[in-house]
């Protein structure tokens, strides 16, 4: 009797380990199958309606931004600029403008906007620990809105790992960071809504290929930064589209990448080295026989300049550009942003469409000189101190005039130089009598300070022409 007992119950127990087992491999396949195929299954109008895929799907995790978050804290400063030569008689105080910036290495550099900094003549920054420090401007760039400063301190700053800001989808989550109101240190969540995104808030030859999110971001928010739930950079605030002034859910971002390029140009070159390709386009979608494409992505090409570096590639106006480097061209600003990450002499694949047919070049890019020369225009203490930007000159121009020297590019309305009636394109061949092949050549001659004579010339025109100035 107990033998007939104890048989039983061991049947029932493997009867129902079975079972069990049997239901958890068959879930599992089902499982795996709609992870495999889930539009299948979905598809199935029946099983979608009836609730039997119900089991399957879960709610997703809530999203964690603490860690996110912390990092961005650490890494985001306070910038208070004052601009000391407009005073305001009746508040008896100097102009102050607030803004927002990201520490981005070790050693204190800065990334913020231009507009930020702009027209101040004393710099502030103030950390999330509270520590003031006074900034120097490193370099910046009108056309992209960024601005390099740099603190310094015999420690190590906290800082917030440059992210590729190509890697964002819609959809993603992202945070803002920044000092909105001077409320320091304030984090907000939204998700990026768009890419590439003109706003045209830049001037004419602005680079604006923002990222769109709705973030909320304010007044003060302007050079924050904007990181993923990694806590990696993928943008600088920069605009909001607004009627009232504060924000109405919607926020621009300048992308990272392009920031870190400029970054990079300043700190090499001094400069932003930018690439050309000898081409103007269009969206599709601004044509007025638009509807006689079949496909309105990518940007067609309106104007190729004459020994230009496309024209030189063999590529032709109306051809459609669909990517560059692998990059997939939907737009204006898209092609305006990828061709902002490469310098002058940097090799292209552009894929596009002629006459429906499929074809690849290989473009070398060059300078707004039509050549593949790195161009450096200085803005040293000292240059800026008199007024002018100038750069050497380039290998085409060297063996043209059969002379060395540096150009001239602008004169500060006026500044010391402008009040000596020189002019953008001269070109100085010695100071002080000594001769001068480069801008470091000048630059030690113009640090002796006193009386300064200059000699050189104007391609266009005949003769030598002497300026003198007291510095």
């Amino acid at each position: 009797m107990k033998g007939s007992i104890y048989t039983v119950l061991v049947s029932l127990l493997i009867s129902i380990v079975c079972v069990v087992v049997y239901d958890y491999y068959s879930q599992q396949r089902y499982v795996d199958l709609q992870r495999d195929n889930t539009s299948v299954l979905v598809n199935n109008d029946q099983l979608n309606i009836n609730g039997s895929l119900r089991h399957i799907f879960h709610s997703s995790s809530p999203t964690e931004f603490i860690d996110a978050a912390n990092q961005g804290r650490l890494a985001t400063v306070s910038i208070s600029t004052y601009d000391q030569s407009a005073f305001n008689q009746r508040q008896r105080k100097f102009n102050t403008s607030n803004g927002s910036g990201v520490l981005i290495s070790s050693d204190g550099y800065i990334v913020t906007n231009f507009h930020v900094i702009n027209n101040s003549t004393q710099i502030k920054v103030t950390t999330d620990q509270g520590k003031q420090y006074t900034a120097k401007v490193v370099g910046f760039d009108e056309f992209t809105d960024i601005a390099l400063l740099r603190i310094q301190t015999e420690g190590q700053f906290p800082h917030i790992i440059i992210g590729n800001s190509d890697s964002l989808h819609v959809g993603e989550w992202v945070l803002a960071v920044g000092n909105p109101y001077n409320l320091q240190s304030s984090v907000t969540a939204g998700i990026v809504s768009a890419k590439a995104r003109d706003i045209n808030v830049l001037q004419t030859q602005g680079i604006e290929s923002f990222i769109q999110t709705d973030a909320a971001v304010n007044p003060g928010n302007s050079g924050g930064p904007l990181i993923n739930t990694n806590g990696e950079l993928v943008g600088i605030n920069t605009a909001i589209m607004s009627e009232t002034g504060n924000s109405e859910g919607f926020s621009f971002a300048i992308p990272s990448n392009l920031v870190q390029k400029v970054v990079f140009d300043i700190l090499e070159f001094g400069n932003v080295q930018r690439a050309w390709m000898g081409i103007s386009v269009f969206n599709i979608t601004d044509l007025a026989n638009a509807k006689d494409y079949a496909n309105t992505e990518g940007v067609i090409v309106d104007v190729v300049e004459k020994e230009g570096a496309a024209a030189s590639a063999g590529l032709k106006k109306k051809d459609i550009i669909k990517s560059l480097n692998g990059n997939v061209i939907i737009s204006k600003s898209q092609f305006t942003e990828q061709l902002a990450l490469y310098r002058p002499g940097d090799k292209v694949s552009v894929s596009f469409l002629r006459e429906d047919k499929e074809m690849k070049k290989t473009v070398i890019l060059r300078n707004q000189l039509n050549t593949t020369d790195i161009i450096s225009i200085r803005k040293d203490p000292i240059l800026k101190k008199i007024g002018v930007e100038l750069r050497n000159l380039d290998t085409k121009e060297a063996r043209r005039m059969r002379k060395k020297g540096v150009y001239v590019v602008s004169v500060q309305k006026d500044g010391i130089l402008d009040q000596t009636n020189i002019d953008p394109g001269y070109i100085i061949t010695s100071c002080n009598n000594q001769h001068v092949e480069n801008v470091d050549d000048l630059i030690k001659l113009l640090e002796q300070k006193g009386r300064i004579f200059l000699e050189g010339f104007y391609e266009n025109y005949p003769g030598e022409y002497p300026y003198i100035f007291d510095l």
